[in-house]
């Protein structure tokens, strides 16, 4: 996005990032922790969210922040979410869950055209050792870390039967991308 831009203040459809993955998650979610920087998002500290958690290895990328989430978490499946998915539902969210309840596999992740969806996918609690190995090794890409655990697939087909498109996967990593997500079908 820049120097200096951070995503997750971004507004799309009169929303930030930040607070639409924040409130689309607590529609589907008894429990909501963000995964950032403390200082910087010190305001999402409260009763309805908790604590906002730091990366324990931190410089580690997306991979830390999951593995900080499940290190944190009680439960045993956790719903993960990128902040830079502006078309993701609270529907898609309900059947990812209910896809992660219905099998024993470690990761529950979309499949799309452009493959894996790790940062829109449910994690059992059991992968924060995998992580936490993954990490210190100096290996910071997530699809890397499931090699050796135990995956259920949920492909294109799969996925549009239950009425969801590619586009559902859609991220903002660009100022072009931005502008994208502004136009036509947007979540605002």
């Amino acid at each position: 996005m820049g120097a200096g831009v951070d995503k997750a203040f971004l507004k799309i459809g009169g929303q930030t990032l930040v607070d639409r993955a924040l409130s689309v998650l607590s529609e589907v979610c008894e429990s909501v922790r963000l995964v950032a920087d403390p200082a910087r998002f010190a305001k999402y500290e409260s009763t309805k969210y908790g604590p906002v958690l730091a990366d324990i290895l931190p410089g580690c990328g997306p991979l830390g922040g999951i593995h900080a989430g499940l290190a944190s978490s009680p439960a045993e499946l956790n719903l993960m979410l990128a902040v830079d998915m502006p078309f993701v539902s609270r529907e898609l969210l309900a059947f990812l869950i209910a896809v992660a309840e219905d099998n024993q596999a470690t990761i529950t992740v979309p499949v799309t055209g452009k493959g894996l969806q790790p940062l829109c996918a449910v994690y059992r609690r059991s992968f924060s050792g995998v992580a936490e190995q993954a990490l210190r090794a100096g290996k910071y890409k997530i699809d890397a870390a499931f090699s050796g655990v135990s995956l259920r697939l949920i492909g294109e087909e799969e996925l549009k039967a239950a009425g969801f498109s590619e586009r559902t996967f859609f991220n903002v990593n660009t100022p072009q991308d931005r502008l994208a997500a502004e136009g036509p079908g947007s979540p605002g």
